[in-house]
């Protein structure tokens, strides 16, 4: 029992004369800190709000305000460890080890964050617009600093990492997208007659943009048929639903016009042998 009381008084002893000496050093270490976490949210909100002012993305901005609120509150938190006495040299070295592990570890993600900002910063597309990249297409509809989200017409939800925004070929139709099409009619059809019957459908379907006007003419000089081509644009969100619309349109017009969709054809001769 006499140890143990020992053993307290030991203890009682070391914490008081701790705080005897250390006390002023955590109070104004504590009051530093406490001080970079108010200027911290004072410094976000200023930030944020300058760099709203000056139209920049809302995502970018947000990202730098959190970033200067960061460093505020680190470099705050510099100068309480320094109030204490203890040294920040071996925490600098250790946290540059660990950036280093980190960064090899998570390469395709920094890559992912670094594409991130370069979209939001030079705005190669917007939410709504539909793009095109590595034979995958889709409505965007989020931008993050990681990944970029897409929407197709079958309501699938398609997340695409940013690398692969940036240095590739990326194709942006806006809202719309562009469809192609093309029907054979026989030689001795009036081409001119299917032609027209074909703008017809496309100028009357009231899906089909007006502000890029469709294409219609002879793509090819076929075997069997002179076939005619057709592009038009379409929103992305309805794109196979007004194709197969069109497309059947584009029968019925040319049945009623009494054009001939001729069946493939080959002559075959037959020549006697000599005996």
């Amino acid at each position: 029992m006499d140890k143990e009381l020992h053993e307290a008084g030991r203890f009682y002893t070391v914490i008081v004369e701790f705080f005897a000496n250390y006390s002023l050093q955590i109070i104004g270490a504590v009051i530093i800190l406490f001080i970079g976490v108010i200027a911290s949210r004072y410094a976000h909100k200023y930030a944020l709000k300058i760099l709203l002012k000056h139209h920049m993305d809302e995502t970018l901005s947000a990202f730098i305000a959190n970033l200067v609120r960061f460093l505020v509150v680190a470099m705050m938190a510099i100068l309480a460890l320094g109030k204490l006495g203890i040294s920040i040299a071996p925490f600098i070295a250790a946290l540059g080890a660990i950036s280093l592990t980190a960064g090899l570890a998570l390469q395709g993600s920094v890559s992912n964050f670094a594409a991130g900002i370069v979209l939001i910063a030079t705005k190669p597309f917007k939410i709504g617009d539909t793009i095109t990249v590595h034979n995958i297409y889709g409505e965007v509809q989020e931008i993050k600093l990681a990944y970029t989200v897409l929407a197709n017409e079958d309501r699938e939800q398609i997340t695409i990492p940013n690398k692969y925004m940036i240095g590739d070929i990326l194709v942006n139709s806006y809202s719309y997208r562009v469809v192609e099409g093309s029907v054979g009619v026989a030689y001795e059809s009036d081409v001119q007659k299917a032609i027209t019957a074909i703008k017809d459908v496309l100028s009357k379907h009231e899906r089909v943009s007006k502000e890029n006007e469709p294409n219609v003419g002879i793509e090819k000089f076929a075997e069997s048929s002179i076939d005619i081509g057709y592009r038009y644009w379409v929103p992305t969100n309805s794109f196979f639903k007004i194709q197969y619309e069109i497309n059947l349109k584009v029968l019925q017009a040319l049945n009623s016009a009494n054009i001939t969709i001729p069946f493939p054809q080959r002559e075959i001769r037959m020549t006697g042998s000599q005996a």
